[in-house]
């Protein structure tokens, strides 16, 4: 609540059904009963980056100098500034909402495909922020990768 104005936030389960559907259709018709006294009601969709939805991942990888130099042809001080310019402050500048990443879009609709998922749920799945850092006195990178928001049936099938 923020002053007269009432948040809602919806929590469902749906077992190991992705829902979607199900869900979608409860809530439109909690909605749809409560515009009737509340014309002016809003959805607002920056919870979902901060409370979740669906499958909270969070991925890391250390990446040796080495490697950094060799396969992606550049250095860990370049990365760590790219992110920094482009993922972090970049996306904020262009009003991202859980955009703080290089296209990770692309890679998850990819990934929905071949795994039998429903690629239409990429928009709120493709919600992530991507982070690198220099460890090991700067030798290498640390890279993570957060996605409060992935949209799946479970379990998925490869």
């Amino acid at each position: 609540m923020a002053g007269k104005n009432l948040y809602i936030r919806f929590s469902c389960s749906t077992g190991d059904a992705m829902g979607m559907n199900m869900v979608s259709k409860g809530v439109q018709n909690v909605l749809d009963f409560l515009q009737c006294d509340f014309p002016d009601m809003e959805v607002i969709a920056a919870v979902n980056w901060i409370e979740g939805r669906g499958k909270s991942v969070v991925c890391e990888a250390m990446i040796t100098e080495d490697v950094v130099k060799k396969v992606l042809k550049t250095t860990v001080s370049a990365l760590v500034e790219l992110n920094m310019l482009k993922n972090l402050t970049g996306s904020a500048i262009a009003g991202s909402l859980g955009g703080f990443n290089a296209h990770a879009a692309n890679i998850v609709s990819a990934i929905f495909i071949a795994t039998g998922q429903d690629p239409a749920q990429n928009i709120e799945s493709s919600h992530c922020i991507t982070m690198m850092e220099a460890v090991n006195n700067g030798r290498d990178l640390h890279i993570s990768v957060t996605m409060p928001c992935i949209e799946v049936l479970y379990p998925v099938s490869l």
